[in-house]
């Protein structure tokens, strides 16, 4: 009779961690797998040693010299398949990895049905390898990959990364004249499909959205500056101070001299907030004159 262990997967695992931290991964499978930990001059390479299952690598932070050991342990022994554990993952890695032939890529921690799922398969490859010495045939094996998070993605997070850029460029040029269609036209939408969508993610529309980054580094230049209240108007990207006055007004319930007098009691500002209004007085009778 075959003892426990004999059926068992036999995994070789090589320790390329900077830690050496590989024993807490081993240990997740000592259960269900015989687990030994080797160098890479301890490899099988006579045919009466025991040949592994599967050699596993463990990376944390993967780099060029433990890189070329896999390839190098891929060609001293490569009738053995290779699974590479990483804590460090990239797209750039997986598909390197996947070139490379290992015969899987697991990123760490594993949750447990990834655990789950990779045991399957790796029993359904060791019953391969026995018949294949028993009897010369290749049974299939079903791996079942999980799915990429980005075709697993919800309809609202798809939603939030169609948008993702156009709300950077806002935040970056919200003081600018920003046309709503052309926004649309890069994201590949019609203007009104494109003022939908904005809303139902942002929860406002696009002209509130602006509007209330405007105010906001209106508020802020009030609280925090010496500027005079007609040139906070224009520095946030309003061209009509007349407009900045009414619209602060109707946003924030005060006009922006107001807003800076309870921010900044005493008389001196209320002197220097005098002057402002008659400043913006003076400027909007020329803007006045100027459209007559």
């Amino acid at each position: 009779m075959k003892s426990n262990s004999a059926t068992k997967p036999f995994l070789l695992w090589l320790d390329l961690t900077h830690d050496r931290s590989v024993e807490e991964l081993i240990g997740q499978f000592r259960a269900t797998c015989d687990c030994r930990l080797a160098k890479p001059s301890t490899l099988p390479e006579r045919a009466h040693e025991q040949q592994p299952d599967m050699i596993c690598m463990h990376f944390d932070r993967p780099d060029a010299l433990g890189l070329s050991l896999l390839l190098e342990v891929k060609r001293t022994a490569p009738s053995i398949p290779i699974t590479m554990f990483t804590v460090q993952h990239s797209e750039e890695l997986a598909v390197w990895a996947m070139r490379s032939r290992v015969w899987e890529y697991m990123v760490l921690p594993l949750s447990a049905a990834e655990k789950n799922r990779y045991l399957h398969s790796l029993q359904q490859l060791c019953e391969l390898r026995r018949s294949f010495n028993s009897h010369g045939k290749k049974p299939l094996v079903e791996r079942h990959p999980c799915l990429p998070d980005s075709i697993r993605l919800t309809s609202e997070h798809q939603k939030h990364q169609a948008l993702q850029k156009v709300l950077q460029y806002i935040d970056q040029h919200f003081r600018e004249s920003i046309d709503q269609k052309v926004l649309a036209q890069r994201c590949g939408m019609t203007p009104f499909r494109f003022s939908r969508l904005f809303k139902e993610v942002v929860g406002i529309g696009f002209m509130d959205y602006i509007l209330n980054k405007r105010m906001d580094f209106a508020k802020e230049l009030l609280d925090n500056s010496q500027m005079p209240i007609t040139s906070i108007g224009y520095d946030a990207g309003f061209k009509d101070p007349s407009y900045f006055a009414r619209a602060f007004k109707q946003s924030c319930g005060c006009t922006p001299s107001e807003f800076r007098q309870a921010r900044r009691p005493g008389r001196h500002l209320a002197a220097e907030v005098a002057l402002d209004d008659a400043t913006a007085q003076v400027l909007d009778n020329l803007m006045l004159g100027v459209h007559a």
